[in-house]
């Protein structure tokens, strides 16, 4: 696969996965694993997104509670439950990819998150969402 095909693949792939987190925050069952399980049942994705998708899903329910507390410390004067379940969803992606997928570099894990901001979150979402993650980023650059 080219670089600019994997690419693409996991662009894709982050769409679905949005897609998935969002479905199972909204009204699933189990973990997000288990529910996307039982969701692509029903419906037919290419079998070159299901790796990396599987690899953002599997991440998000392991270590969901971890991924929120970020998300919680660094979305100054928002409580999580408050933020919109998109951008909630956009963030787990971008920080799992930031914290676990050493083969993403940074700026492309936040560039994606902020490509699904623009396509499916408000209007201010890029913006607040850039802010979230550049924090994450530099946290975890100062190693805290």
């Amino acid at each position: 696969m080219t670089p600019a095909s994997r690419t693409h693949v996991h662009s894709r792939a982050r769409s679905w996965a949005l897609n998935l987190l969002y479905a199972w925050e909204v009204g699933g069952k189990g973990t997000p694993l288990e529910h996307a399980a039982q969701s692509l049942v029903h419906r037919r994705m290419s079998d070159r997104y299901r790796p990396h998708v599987r690899r953002l899903l599997e991440t998000a329910s392991r270590h969901l509670d971890e991924i929120d507390a970020t998300i919680a410390h660094h979305a100054s004067n928002w409580r999580i439950e408050r933020l919109h379940a998109i951008d909630r969803n956009i963030l787990r992606i971008g920080i799992a990819e930031l914290l676990w997928f050493e083969d993403v570099p940074p700026k492309v894990a936040i560039h994606e998150a902020l490509k699904l901001a623009r396509r499916y979150g408000s209007p201010g979402s890029p913006r607040f969402l850039n802010g979230v993650l550049d924090a994450v980023l530099k946290a975890r650059e100062a190693g805290s």
